[in-house]
């Protein structure tokens, strides 16, 4: 069996051959993709123009192939140009050469400012690269080099493609290529060196030229000549004499409290370096021959100052120090932060108030208790004596991250008016508001939903910026804010208005803490109104029973004394009754006598009788122009209202989630009415007492005449009169109009229990601004600081005009309006606003810095200051600028001085002017240095078109690139030759 079973074996050691190898499998999968991206036979492009490798747009598709487990990168890069038409393809010649040996002629775009590497070297507009697909990987085996070069060559025979395959070997930072081109009975062979020390004898044209020639090996005598072009690269570092003219902040005078109100309400602006770290000057002499010219290791023709070609292109600073990037950088860190103010300024400063502080949380925690609690248990003045008292005290350096002098000159700057003496009674204040501006600038505070320019809020956060760049950082944040609060305490204790602060309810369209502190205003002003009010009729002799019980409460009850027992309008499950006669209401709401109680009780449910009408009028504004009570003919009169509460974004959104949890129930549509329907009902009973024996038809004629229809009829006289009648929606049973105006009495405005109570919500306010952490003020102002720093960028900009920099202002300028509309944005997109207004800061102070040096300010003549505007402007938009007349023109005459200046002081030598006051000529020869230094990079592109290899072959281009820097030396050739006479 053993003997048997032999043969057997050896048959499954046989090898088919006839299987596919890894190796062909890859050269297919590399023809499959040439395939699919059409790249198959000849496709002649228009020729190219001048600058159209830089101007164009360039495209690149990619995918991977697989050679065993190696994967590759296949990406086809081209630029792209309109197509010719192809009239008549038979016409078309069979020998015709690839494009791309055409293209290694052409002599337009020779040393392009921003290009594919091999654009630059051999004058490409298209060609696929395989490239391994790891970073880290590479071809490094010769062995390994040489078989995916035969698999290109295979490829590239079966596909018929002429686009040039060219395959990266050796590591990828060497940027070492290699390739191939086929056409019909030609190739190019693409070849490089590159090595790390220049050999001696290739440093200089004539050297270059005998590898060029050695390297054709063209059979003909004389050889064809050979177009050259030259580029050499001379780079200045040092600005001599052009000092960078950034003015450094003068953070002494600013410690020191000399800046005035105007100093602390501006940003800083420009880099804290010069933002242009080197001019490369780029020297060219297109088309030469070689016989025109020589450089050798000996001589050399090659002077830059007869170049016909200068071109210029400045190298920025990575990420030069800015000032108003930084100021905003660091604020925003801020918002990042944990603590608190109590932890940040620690609770040594309050260690003698430390009672009355816990005085001050009590009283907020009572304030939302439902129990009714009397405000003057609370010591509130006491409480207010106590903050001015830390005010005025004077705080050690050890305590204080802010010192006095600091601390004052803001103060005064946010708060104007504390300049003048504020009388002690209350009974004035000074409101500082500017006019507001219509203007584009002045209305980005909508977009960003920030505060207006002139605002507190808008100085409060430069003010806060500038403290944490410059006095004490974090601590002096949580100081400053420390103090605002108090001083925010002080005004509303005392009766004086906030100053720049839009009078009116609170702005929706800013940020929450502008809402918060025009909030507090209104309260202020309400106060400050019914305090005046109190002692006007305190003070007069009045006989009328209601103004004298109001002057009653009035003298009994002092603004350190008042009582704050009453429920907001909008509580849930509250009967019609209790919205106008609860007996927690506020002190001016008065128990009414019985009489009045019954007057209007009987009243409310019978709607006008003679004892109602037999009431004195109150509270009347003024007569309606035309319209009469209907039972009487009486004059009806507008009554004094109440003005609605003002809310707070942040109210308005808790009001609409408390009326949302109510449901669709009838029940709950009943009482989300009510609840909304607060002010109704005082307008109603402020009616009732200024029209005394109203109906509810007057009051609809009045406040929503749509709803009372009045028709023409005739009587029975056969006249033609009005007769007038509720709304359909009026008379529905269980009406909620109807409901109110019988539990409406007769109580004007003043003697109704406050819409608006201002103590409370002052109180709310000013809870919540202390409660406020470092970072939630930082995110409060955000908004703010970028709106200034938005304002300083286009102010900045209108003195430079830079056309690039007012499109990218544009685009910030919507981005951040989405972004900073919505609550809470990510950090992330904020710190994307911050870093694109920092990138246009640098832009501008690089125009400022090329200004300077190239002093287009000293121009006399006006043509020449317009030229080297343009010029500097292209620098800064432009990758390359050709100078205009070389080193003959204005902008070549001041560059070639900027060199001279550099080399001689690097040489020590005199500078010009006194070189040139020097009288022997032997004096200047000993003290001469060269216009120039050596350059740093030079260029040189041989050509020619000659038949290889035989004398019988086609001619056919050759071309060969050189770049030698200090520590560079490379050298990429593509020699063609004839495979089908050879």
């Amino acid at each position: 069996m053993a003997a048997d079973s032999e043969p057997e074996s050896e048959v499954f050691e046989i090898t088919d051959f006839t299987t596919a190898s890894e190796w062909e499998r890859f050269i297919s999968k590399v023809e499959e993709v040439l395939n699919d991206w059409k790249l198959i036979g000849n496709s002649l492009g228009k020729p190219l123009e001048k600058g159209i490798f830089t101007s164009g747009t360039w495209e690149e598709k990619s995918d991977e192939v697989s050679f065993a487990d190696f994967k590759f990168s296949i990406t086809h890069h081209y630029l792209v140009q309109e197509s010719i038409d192809k009239e008549g393809k038979d016409e078309l010649l069979e020998d015709v050469i690839p494009q791309s040996m055409q293209d290694l002629l052409c002599m337009n775009n020779d040393f392009p400012p921003r290009a594919h590497c091999l654009v630059r070297w051999y004058g490409l507009r298209e060609f696929v690269v395989i490239a391994p697909a790891a970073n880290s990987d590479a071809v490094l085996s010769e062995s390994k080099c040489n078989l995916l070069l035969s698999s290109v060559s295979i490829a590239l025979g079966n596909t018929g493609c002429q686009v040039p395959l060219f395959v990266q070997i050796h590591h990828k930072w060497r940027r070492m290529y290699v390739g191939e081109c086929q056409g019909p009975g030609v190739r190019t062979d693409f070849e490089m060196v590159h090595l790390r020390k220049v050999p001696n004898q290739y440093t200089h044209l004539s050297g270059l030229l005998d590898i060029f020639k050695s390297k054709i090996g063209c059979p003909l005598t004389p050889l064809p000549p050979v177009s050259i072009a030259i580029r050499f690269t001379y780079v200045l570092q040092d600005w001599q004499q052009y000092f960078w003219p950034q003015q450094p902040p003068d953070i002494d005078a600013l410690v020191g409290g000399e800046v005035g109100g105007l100093e602390f309400g501006k940003l800083p602006f420009g880099a804290c370096e010069d933002p242009i770290s080197e001019l490369h000057l780029a020297t060219t002499w297109p088309h030469l021959t070689e016989g025109i010219i020589v450089d050798n290791d000996v001589y050399s023709d090659l002077d830059p100052i007869q170049a016909p070609h200068w071109s210029v292109r400045v190298r920025k600073a990575n990420n030069p120090q800015c000032l108003l990037g930084d100021f905003v950088t660091e604020f925003f860190k801020i918002c990042r932060r944990k603590e608190s103010t109590d932890e940040i300024l620690g609770r040594s400063t309050f260690e003698e108030e430390g009672r009355e502080i816990a005085d001050i949380t009590h009283a907020l925690s009572k304030l939302t208790e439902p129990a009714p609690v009397p405000i003057h248990k609370l010591s509130v003045s006491n409480m207010v004596h106590t903050a001015k008292k830390k005010i005025r005290k004077h705080r050690g350096v050890e305590e204080s991250p802010l010192n006095n002098e600091v601390l004052n000159t803001i103060l005064l700057f946010l708060f104007p008016d504390a300049a003048s003496e504020k009388p002690l009674d209350g009974t004035s204040s000074t409101d500082n508001n500017n006019p507001p501006s219509e203007s584009e600038e002045y209305n980005l505070y909508n977009q960003f939903k920030s505060a207006p320019s002139d605002s507190l809020t808008y100085k409060l956060a430069l003010c806060l910026c500038m403290i944490n760049f410059y006095h004490g950082g974090l601590k002096g944040v949580a100081h400053l804010w420390q103090e605002f609060v108090l001083e925010m305490r002080f005004r509303w204790e005392n009766n004086f208005l906030i100053p720049g602060l839009a009078s009116g309810p609170p702005d929706l369209r800013c940020c929450l803490l502008h809402q918060k502190l025009q909030m507090l205003n209104c309260c202020i002003e309400r106060k400050k109104a019914r305090d005046e009010g109190r002692k006007t009729s305190s003070s007069d002799n009045v006989t009328n029973t209601y103004s004298w019980d109001a002057g009653k409460a009035g003298d009994q009850l002092g603004p350190d004394k008042l009582k704050d027992t009453d429920k907001e309008k909008g509580e849930v499950g509250k009967s019609w009754d209790s919205w106008s006669d609860s007996e927690e209401e506020f002190f001016e709401c008065l128990s009414d006598t019985e009489e009045l109680k019954a007057n209007g009780q009987e009243s409310g449910k019978k709607g006008g009788l003679k004892e109602m009408a037999n009431l004195k009028p109150e509270g009347r504004l003024h007569q309606h122009g035309k319209l009469k009570l209907l039972h009487n003919g009486e004059p009806l009169y507008i009554p004094v209202t109440q003005e609605p509460a003002p809310m707070t974004e942040d109210l308005l959104e808790e009001q609409s989630e408390v009326l949302a949890k109510l449901g669709t129930s009838a029940e709950g549509a009943h009482l989300r009415a009510r609840m909304q329907s607060a002010c109704l009902l005082s307008d109603m009973e402020s009616f009732k007492a200024a029209n005394p024996g109203c109906f509810l038809e007057d009051f609809v004629r009045w406040y929503s005449p749509r709803d009372y229809i009045e028709e023409e009829v005739i009587d029975e006289k056969g006249n033609v009169v009005l007769k007038g009648e509720l709304s359909a929606r009026m008379k529905i049973p269980s009406n909620m109009w109807v409901e109110a105006w019988e539990t409406a009495k007769p109580i004007p405005a003043r003697r109704q229990r406050r819409l608006f109570d201002d103590t409370r919500e002052a109180e709310k306010v000013l809870h919540y601004l202390a409660i406020q952490k470092p970072a939630d003020l930082a995110r409060h102002l955000l908004p703010c600081v970028i709106h200034a720093a938005l304002l300083k960028v286009k102010e900045e900009e209108n003195l430079e005009n830079i056309s690039s920099v007012k499109k990218i202002i544009k685009q910030i300028i919507s981005h951040s309006s989405k972004v900073l509309h919505f609550p809470n944005p990510e950090d992330k997109k904020l710190e994307e606003i911050i870093h694109q207004i920092t990138n246009v800061e640098a832009i501008i102070a690089r125009a400022r810095s090329l200004k300077a040096k190239f002093g287009t300010e000293k121009c006399e003549q006006e043509e020449e200051k317009e030229d080297l505007e343009r010029f500097v402007s292209c620098l800064l938009e432009q990758p390359e600028v050709l100078v205009i007349g070389a080193g003959r023109g204005h902008a070549g005459r001041i560059i070639h001085k900027l060199f001279v200046n550099a080399q001689r002081a690097a040489a020590m030598a005199p500078p010009e002017e006194e070189l040139k006051r020097m009288g022997s000529p032997e004096e200047r020869r000993q003290n001469s240095v060269s216009d120039f230094p050596a350059p740093a990079g030079r260029e040189l592109i041989l050509r020619t078109a000659v038949p290889r290899p035989a004398p019988y072959s086609r001619a056919l281009p050759q071309r060969m690139y050189s770049v030698l820097t200090k520590e560079d030396f490379r050298l990429a050739g593509a020699f063609s030759s004839d495979t089908s006479f050879f």
